[in-house]
């Protein structure tokens, strides 16, 4: 759909860049804020302070106190104080010469505007205490009319110096240390606002991605349990059942019978747990069924001899405790190879082997089946496939590797390097 836009601006900001205005402050902003920003101002500054002199030549004291406030200038980014250096020489110069350079103004309103602008102390004292120091520099001055007898003014005598007309540099001194601190502080402020609303809109979009991940877990879980939950436990039922409503059965078929229901309870208690970490709530379910560790690879085993698979456990290396995620990644790697094994290599023998060595623990899973064709050799996962991507994603998640291909002597080969 074609839509024309007339206002300047409402173009640009429909098509989701914002307007060249806008652009233009932002880019405003970022040269201003820079460190080089402060360095080439200040520097053009000095220069001109320069040419300054030498077209209207001062004392040394005045020549000197000129040049400090602008060449401390150029720091006045990575050090605000030295606005503290740049206001007092510039005073300092004006209190030598009774004339105040263009270079010593521009000076003076810029280091002013930084002490505002970095906060340096608050502007109520940064103004009263450039007030008195303007103070003392115009009585610098009428004294120094008091005792040239300057033909500009008549003579001072007694009351006469408490004419408030002599203290007018006070007063004009006074306005530009006050406009230029205000200005600094309102910039200040203003960046404070913009930050504090671009940090209150980033924790309503974490918010708001956050609540959206814990509906759709929350989806996921009533999926899971309405498509899964009811025929495990119709499974587990049947099973639990057969063994009492067959007379006939031969003992191991009833064995088998009842080591399908206890599979069907475990996986129920599985699906129970995994569904307690997705939803969330106050209906959450609370998980009491500790987690799966290398300790109980044993029955891990034990489970797989039982549907006529072949395995055996080796371990080697000192046995030291692991943190928790790496107990339970471990076990479900060895859990998803094995599986792995009884549904492509039925009957093959499995070697399950555990290996501690310092800082690493290292999970080999092989078997003696068919394997894969004899080309293709140990390779990083990333085939499809569920189950080989999610241990992939737990040996990654722990900041290990994992590699599946064909083993060394044939069949199928899972191995997990999990640094700790």
């Amino acid at each position: 759909m074609t839509r024309t836009i007339g206002e300047t601006g409402t173009a640009a900001t429909a098509a989701g860049t914002p307007p060249p205005e806008r652009d233009l402050r932002q880019r405003l902003r970022r040269w201003t804020s820079a460190p080089s920003y402060a360095a080439l101002t200040g520097g053009a500054l000095t220069l001109y302070a320069v040419v300054e002199l030498i077209l209207v030549p001062g004392s040394a004291i005045t020549a000197f106190g000129v040049l400090v406030c602008t060449a401390s200038l150029t720091l006045r980014s990575v050090r605000p104080t030295v606005g503290f250096l740049s206001v007092g020489a510039a005073l300092l110069s004006f209190g030598t010469d009774g004339n105040m350079a263009h270079a010593t103004v521009a000076g003076l309103l810029m280091g002013c505007y930084t002490l505002g602008r970095h906060r340096v102390q608050h502007p109520a004292v940064l103004v009263l205490t450039g007030s008195l120091a303007a103070l003392t520099v115009n009585l610098v001055h009428i004294d120094r009319w008091t005792r040239d007898g300057s033909p500009a003014l008549p003579a001072l005598q007694g009351a006469d110096r408490f004419n408030l007309g002599l203290y007018a540099e006070t007063l004009v001194l006074t306005v530009m240390i006050l406009g230029a601190v205000s200005a600094g502080d309102a910039v200040r402020a203003r960046e404070e606002a913009r930050h504090t609303r671009a940090a209150a809109q980033s924790r309503l979009l974490a918010m708001e991605r956050r609540q959206a991940a814990e509906a759709e877990r929350a989806a996921i879980a009533r999926e899971l349990h309405d498509m899964i939950a009811h025929s495990v436990s119709m499974i587990a039922v049947r099973a639990e059942s057969a063994t009492y409503t067959t007379p006939d059965l031969s003992p191991p078929a009833r064995d088998a019978f009842q080591e399908i229901a206890g599979t069907a309870r475990s996986s129920m208690a599985e699906l129970r747990r995994l569904l307690g970490v997705l939803r969330t709530g106050a209906d959450a379910p609370v998980l009491t069924a500790p987690q799966p560790s290398l300790a109980a690879l044993g029955e891990l085993l034990d489970q797989h001899r039982a549907v006529d698979g072949s395995a055996e456990l080796r371990v080697s290396g000192e046995e030291t405790p692991l943190p928790a995620s790496w107990e339970l990644s471990a076990y479900r790697i060895v859990q998803e190879a094995l599986t792995n094994v009884r549904r492509h290599a039925p009957g093959a023998h499995a070697v399950v082997e555990i290996d501690h060595r310092p800082g690493l623990l290292r999970v080999r899973v092989g078997d003696d089946g068919p394997g894969p064709p004899a080309t293709r050799a140990a390779e990083p996962v990333g085939r499809p496939g569920h189950g080989l991507v999610g241990m992939g994603e737990r040996a990654a998640l722990l900041g290990g590797r994992l590699t599946t291909g064909r083993g060394p002597a044939g069949g199928f080969l899972v191995e997990a390097e999990l640094p700790w």
